[in-house]
C-alpha cells in the first residue's frame, strides 16, 4: 500500500447523508475556484433554518421571562393642582406636573391628533412596528416629517415601565413588553396611559398639564387645531415650543400643518373640518405657574390648612399629589388687592430714609359676608421670601376694631346692676358725671362732653368701652366675639383691656366677624375650598357647608351696623365713598392703643374686608412702635390700612364707586 493509500487509511471518514452525501461540504468536495468556497443552497437553508429556530427558541425564552413590571412611581406621581373661583388654574404644586385625566376627558379630535402624528395603525397594529422603526430611520435620513418610530404603545411601555435609557436591553424589553401590553389591555387604556406620561415641555407631563401650560384651558376644552398643536410637541419640545424662538415657531407650524393634513389622509378628520384651522393657535407666552412667589404661596397655605381643619386629609396626603383643589380665590379682587397694598406703601413708606418705616408688614383679607367665601388676601410682598400669612397670622392685636362686638354684647345682655338684674342698653348712651350710662333726648350728650357708645366707636373711647366690657361681662363679650366669628385661640386673658383689642385674631377671621354684622347677625365661617376631587372623585365633602348660623338678634346686629357706618363716616380718610345702598363699616385702632398695630376693618355690598398693619422686629418677633410710620404726616401710622382698604375698594366694582370726598 502506498504512502497516500496508508494516510487516507488513517483519515476518519467524512458523516454521510443517507444518500451517501455529507450534511456539511465545506469547502465543497468535487469544485474548483472560488464555486469550492460558495456554500450550497442546501448549507445556506440549513443555516437559516437553525438560525431562525435559535432566534425563535431565545425570542421564547425572553418571553417567557420577561414580564411586565410595575408602574414607574415617577409615571404616576401627580401635582396637586388649585384653581381659582372662575375654574382657571392658579398653580400646579408637586415634584411632576402632571394630572392623570380619563380617556373621556380628551376630545376624539385631540386623540386623533396624537394616532395620526405618532402612530397612524395604533388601532391595527400588535403594539410594535418594525416598519415603523425603519420608517423612521429612512424619513430621518431625508429630512421628511414621519410619525414616531417607536408605536405609542412603545412610547407608552418606555415612560411607564422602564428608563429612558438607550440600550439594546433596554429596547428588547420594551418590544418584548409591549407585545404583552397589547394583549393584556384595551387599546383605550394604553392611549390614555400614554397621554397622561408624555413630556409636553413647560414642565407639563400629560395632555392636562399640558394644556394648561400651554392654553390656559383643562384639556376636554382644546379644540383640534390647539389639539394638534400639543401633538407638535411629542417629536421635542424643545424644538416646537412656538413661543421659545422663531426657528421653533417655524417648526411647529409647519408639524401642525402636516399632522392636519396626515389626519384627513388617514381619515381621522373630515377635509371640511381641516378647513376650519388654517391659523396656527398660538399658545399663552408665559406656562402657568408652578411656584409659590407673589401671593400664590399664601393662598395655598390657606387653602391647605382649610383641608386639614375640615377633613382627614393630612400634610403626608398632600405631599402624595393627585388632588384638584378649587378654591374661592377671586383672582381679579387678588389683583387689585396686592395693587392696593403696594400702591399705598410705595407713596408713604421709605424704609430706606426713615428707620421708622422699616420692617413694615401687611396683611389683608376680603371675605364675601352672605357665605363666608373667602375672595382675596394679601399675606406679604412675596410667600417665597417671607413665609409667613400675614392674613392669617394670629398675634396682632386688634385693638378698637374690637370695640362692635362690645357694643354687640351690651346691646344683647344690658349691663349688670347690683341687685342682679340688667339695665338695657343703646349704642346712644354715653357714661355722664356720675359715672352711670345715661340715655340722652338725642345722639350725644347734652353738654357734648361725653361721647356716647356710638361715638366712642370712632375716635378715643378706650376708657368708655373699659367700663362698658366689664359692666356687660368679659366672658359675654367674649361669647359674642366668638359667635361672630372669631376663634378661641385668639382670644387674650378676660382682663380690663381685654374690651379695647388685646385679642389677637386673623385678618380673615376679622373680615368675617364683621360680615355677620352685615349679614344681619347671621354668622358663616370663612371657607376658601368649594371641591376636593382624586381620581376623578369628590373628597371630604366640600360641596356642601353649613347654613349660616344665628349669632347675634338681627336688631342687635343692624344697630351696631348703624352705628359703624356713622362711625365709618367720620373715621374715614380716603376718597372713596360706597354706591347707594352700600353700607360702610369700619373699625380701626386709634391713639390710645398705642399703636403697635394699626387695623382697618368695612364692608361694602357684598364683601367684608380687614387690612392690618404693623412693624416687626424680624429677629425675635417683636411688636414694634408704630406712631412714627409714613414720616411728618400728621396722620400717624394708623391712617395706612384705612388708605389701603379705600383703594381697595376704589378699585372694586363689587360695592363702590369712586365719588369726591366731602
Amino acid at each position: 500500500m502506498g504512502k497516500r493509500q496508508q494516510q487516507e487509511s488513517r483519515e476518519k471518514p467524512a458523516r454521510r447523508h443517507p444518500r451517501g452525501r455529507s450534511f456539511v461540504d465545506y469547502p465543497r468536495r468535487g469544485r474548483r475556484g472560488p464555486r469550492r468556497w460558495l456554500p450550497s443552497w442546501r448549507l445556506v437553508l440549513g443555516t437559516v433554518v437553525l438560525g431562525v429556530g435559535a432566534l425563535a427558541g431565545l425570542f421564547a425564552w425572553a418571553y417567557a421571562s420577561v414580564d411586565i413590571p410595575d408602574e414607574n412611581a415617577v409615571a404616576v406621581q401627580e401635582a396637586n393642582t388649585y384653581y381659582w373661583a372662575d375654574g382657571t388654574q392658579m398653580v400646579s404644586l408637586g415634584k411632576v406636573n402632571r394630572n392623570i385625566v380619563h380617556l373621556s376627558d380628551v376630545p376624539e379630535s385631540v386623540q386623533n391628533a396624537v394616532i395620526a402624528a405618532e402612530n397612524e395603525s395604533f388601532y391595527s397594529d400588535p403594539g410594535v412596528s418594525l416598519k415603523g422603526t425603519l420608517r423612521a430611520a429612512a424619513s430621518t435620513v431625508e429630512g421628511q416629517e414621519t410619525q414616531g418610530g417607536s408605536t405609542i404603545t412603545q412610547q407608552y411601555v418606555k415612560n411607564t415601565y422602564l428608563s429612558q435609557e438607550q440600550t439594546l436591553t433596554r429596547k428588547a424589553k420594551e418590544f418584548i413588553i409591549s407585545l404583552k401590553l397589547d394583549r393584556t389591555k384595551s387599546k383605550q387604556d394604553i392611549l390614555q396611559g400614554y397621554l397622561n406620561t408624555s413630556w409636553f415641555g413647560r414642565g407639563a407631563y400629560g395632555i392636562e398639564a399640558a394644556a394648561h401650560a400651554y392654553y390656559g384651558i383643562p384639556a376636554r376644552q382644546l379644540d383640534p387645531g390647539q389639539g394638534a398643536a400639543l401633538a407638535a410637541l411629542l417629536k421635542g419640545a424643545e424644538l416646537y415650543d412656538p413661543a421659545t424662538s422663531r426657528a421653533n415657531h417655524e417648526r411647529a407650524e409647519d408639524r401642525w400643518k402636516w399632522i392636519l393634513d396626515r389626519e384627513v389622509e388617514a381619515g381621522l378628520m373630515s377635509q371640511q373640518e381641516r378647513d376650519k384651522h388654517r391659523t396656527f393657535p398660538e399658545p399663552d407666552k408665559q406656562s402657568m405657574a408652578t411656584n409659590l412667589a407673589g401671593q400664590t404661596g399664601y393662598l395655598v397655605d390657606v387653602a391647605n390648612k382649610y383641608i386639614k381643619a375640615h377633613s382627614m386629609i393630612t400634610d403626608q396626603d398632600l405631599a402624595h399629589g393627585g388632588y384638584r383643589i378649587h378654591t374661592t380665590f377671586d383672582k381679579k379682587q387678588v389683583e387689585r388687592l396686592t395693587a392696593s397694598v403696594e400702591s399705598v406703601l410705595a407713596k408713604n413708606i421709605d424704609p430706606r430714609n426713615r428707620e421708622a418705616d422699616r420692617n413694615i408688614q401687611v396683611g389683608a383679607a376680603s371675605v364675601r359676608h352672605s357665605d363666608g367665601a373667602v375672595l382675596a388676601l394679601y399675606g406679604g410682598p412675596d410667600a417665597t421670601k417671607q413665609f409667613t400669612n400675614n392674613a392669617d397670622t394670629l398675634g396682632v392685636p386688634v385693638g378698637s376694631a374690637f370695640k362692635p362686638f362690645v357694643l354687640a354684647a351690651a346691646l344683647q345682655y344690658g349691663t349688670e346692676r347690683r341687685d342682679g338684674d340688667r339695665t338695657s342698653v343703646h349704642s346712644g348712651d354715653f357714661y355722664g358725671n356720675a359715672g352711670k350710662l345715661q340715655s340722652p333726648s338725642g345722639t350725644a350728650a347734652p353738654d357734648g362732653s361725653h361721647p356716647s357708645l356710638r361715638q366712642a366707636l370712632a375716635t378715643g373711647g378706650n376708657a368708655t368701652y373699659v367700663r362698658l366690657g366689664k359692666e356687660v361681662g368679659l366672658e359675654a363679650v367674649k361669647g359674642i366675639a366668638i359667635r361672630s366669628g372669631l376663634l378661641e385661640n385668639s382670644m387674650a386673658p378676660l382682663e380690663d383691656t381685654f374690651s379695647v383689642g388685646t385679642s389677637t385674631p386673623s385678618a380673615i377671621r376679622m373680615a368675617g366677624a364683621y360680615g355677620t354684622f352685615a349679614n344681619h347677625g347671621l354668622q358663616n365661617d370663612p371657607y376658601s375650598v368649594t371641591k376636593l376631587v382624586k381620581d376623578d372623585e369628590s373628597v371630604g365633602g366640600f360641596e356642601s357647608r353649613a347654613k349660616a348660623r344665628r349669632a347675634l338678634p338681627r336688631e342687635v346686629a343692624d344697630e351696631v351696623g348703624d352705628a359703624l357706618r356713622e362711625a365709618g363716616s367720620k373715621m374715614f380718610v380716603g376718597d372713596t365713598e360706597c354706591a347707594v345702598g352700600a353700607p360702610v363699616a369700619a373699625g380701626r385702632t386709634g391713639d390710645q392703643d398705642r399703636l403697635k398695630s394699626a387695623w382697618f376693618v368695612g364692608w361694602a355690598k357684598y364683601t367684608s374686608t380687614a387690612v392690618t398693619m404693623f412693624r416687626m422686629q424680624p429677629t425675635d418677633g417683636k411688636l414694634l412702635p408704630m406712631s412714627d410710620v409714613g414720616g411728618d404726616t400728621g396722620q400717624r401710622g394708623n391712617a395706612f390700612p384705612a388708605k389701603i382698604w379705600g383703594d381697595y375698594m376704589d378699585a372694586n366694582p363689587r360695592g363702590c364707586t369712586p365719588a369726591k370726598a366731602g
